[in-house]
């Protein structure tokens, strides 16, 4: 077999690193799924005490910073999608942030030595969002105390929780670049913890004590940024206590499609899911065809190849280069190209420029019983991020702009100081006739915006359940030219494509989707949630 591009070997390890569990389906007057059973009880116990689903989205948020500390946490970012049902209102809120104004993208890039290297490290931590986002959520549309919302976290890692093969497995990998300091809790005996060990975390805990008593400040003016301040400045990082202060949620416009009656919304610039939308406006234009037939692969194949080009071509900053968004989501424009795209056979992908993306991360959706809804994708960027974290805090900083696009130098997506970040979540909430029909979201990296298309496709073409439609088996596009099938996909299949000139791989999984569909009575009421969990990884849907 010909040797695979780093980018879907390192997919792959992320895939078949996941538990094979398969996750929980209920219904009930609130939903939550996400990555771990116990961040998904966090967000009930706070939707029980009569919060809402705001409140509950920073208590799942917080606790996976505890349960899966590789993937997100206050020293990260994401991308979040909010339904407000008071206001009848779909919102995106981005907590990426803005590149640190002391960075030298020069060192990232060739022909400096240890460039590559840079991209990793200190060099690449970028402005963490996550909390500001937090404290945002809260102050605009909580119920309960924001104290009350780390309560869960701090438990678990003050007093701990076991560790699950999962975990355990990512540990083992990342221990030997983990400093003395972080070895210490995350090993024993100079060993990683291994599955069934306790893992407790009482500095992290400290953290979540400060912030829960001082609120955002205490992570961006107080003594934890004073912390990270010093770590930078020790490790040659360009984060600066001046990002931190200046840092601040944004809350903006999504943008959507109408996909046969749906309205299927997502972030707008300066997050990069548009293309998303785009592979659903091309699908909108082919015959019907039979799920994951070989017509059916090869065509989203081909709709993927082109909208992944249009997120290399178009993605930028929304105040200075501004995607196309009025031509890329029109439907003159894919009747236009999907007419010129390959019929039977299998084109070549011709890039305007490469990027990456980052592969570790998790996604959790939230419902509650007035209807309000939260979508959220949050990082590190590669598992623990940078591996950097300040003494005391036990925070793991991102590296965040190891996933900037460094060539060709000032392209859109370089690491350009002070500008904001462009992050490939995709966060999706559908509506229905005015009303909340569905929300969803999946980790992925490269795989997240040809992941969720298909999951909507699967729900709104092809009738399935939510649980179903995350289930079913994918396929993802990889850069130069791979096509990537899941193993679940018919042998037979797998032939026809690879025979219509597909350069076709195995591949174990592809995300670890978490969504919950809202249910109406005959009335147009509420009347309960049908979640879904991936069977690809060890999360719960569970529903009060």
């Amino acid at each position: 077999m010909r040797k695979l591009s780093l980018l879907f070997i390192a997919i792959l390890f992320f895939q078949s690193s996941c538990s094979q569990q398969t996750s929980e389906v209920a219904k009930g007057p609130s939903m939550v799924s996400s990555a771990h059973p116990l961040a998904t009880q966090a967000g009930l116990d706070i939707l029980a005490k009569g919060g809402n689903a705001f409140d509950a989205a920073v208590a799942i948020a917080a606790a996976l910073n505890v349960v899966e500390p590789m993937m997100s946490g206050m020293g990260g970012y994401g991308t979040i999608l909010v339904y407000d049902a008071k206001e009848k209102k779909v919102r995106y809120l981005d907590s990426s942030g803005k590149i640190p104004l002391n960075t030298n993208a020069d060192l990232m890039r060739a022909p400096t030595p240890d460039y590559l290297k840079n991209r990793r490290g200190a060099k690449a931590v970028s402005t963490p969002g996550n909390v500001n986002a937090w404290a945002a959520m809260s102050s605009e549309y909580g119920n309960l105390e924001w104290d009350s919302l780390f309560e869960t976290a701090i438990d678990l890692s003050e007093n701990g929780f076991k560790v699950s093969p999962r975990l355990g497995r990512f540990i083992k990998g990342a221990f030997p670049e983990f400093s003395d300091y972080t070895k210490g809790f995350y090993g024993k005996e100079g060993s990683p913890l291994e599955p069934g060990d306790l893992l407790i975390q009482k500095d992290l805990a400290g953290s979540f004590k400060l912030v829960a008593r001082q609120g955002k400040s205490a992570f961006y003016n107080g003594s934890i940024g004073r912390a990270v301040d010093g770590i930078m400045k020790s490790t040659g990082g360009f984060l600066s206590a001046v990002d931190l202060e200046n840092d601040k949620a944004e809350w903006w416009e999504p943008v959507k499609v109408n996909y046969k009656g749906y309205d299927v919304y997502t972030a707008s610039p300066p997050a990069t899911a548009f293309p998303s939308l785009v592979r659903l406006g091309l699908m909108s234009q082919m015959p019907e065809m039979e799920h994951n037939s070989k017509e059916y692969l090869h065509a989203f194949a081909e709709v993927t190849k082109h909208a992944f080009w249009s997120r290399l071509k178009y993605a930028g900053d929304p105040e200075i280069t501004p995607p196309p968004l009025d031509l890329l989501l029109s439907e003159d424009y894919w009747t236009k190209t999907v007419a010129n795209l390959s019929g039977n056979k299998a084109s070549t992908f011709i890039p305007p420029g490469k990027e990456v993306e980052s592969k570790n991360t998790t996604h959790f959706v939230v419902a509650d019983q007035w209807g309000n809804i939260v979508s959220a994708t949050q990082t590190l960027g590669n598992v623990f991020g940078s591996r950097i974290m300040a003494e005391g805090t036990g925070i793991w900083l991102n590296n965040s702009l190891a996933y900037c696009t460094y060539e060709p130098k000032g392209n859109p997506m370089d690491a350009i100081p002070g500008q904001r970040k462009l992050s490939g979540d995709c966060p999706t909430i559908i509506m229905k006739d005015g009303k909340p029909w569905a929300a969803l979201g999946t980790p992925g990296g490269h795989t997240i915006g040809q992941n969720v298309p298909q999951i909507v496709l699967n729900l709104l073409e092809f009738d399935m359940d939510m649980q179903e439609a995350i289930d079913a088996p994918k396929v993802t596009f990889i850069e130069p030219n791979t096509l990537a099938v899941e193993n679940e996909i018919d042998d037979k299949i797998f032939n026809d494509l690879k025979n219509s000139g597909h350069d076709v791989q195995r591949i174990s999984r592809i995300g670890n989707a978490h969504g919950l569909r809202i249910l109406y009575d005959e009335s147009g009421n509420i009347s309960g949630y049908q979640g879904g969990a991936d069977k690809r990884g060890e999360g719960l849907a569970k529903g009060n």
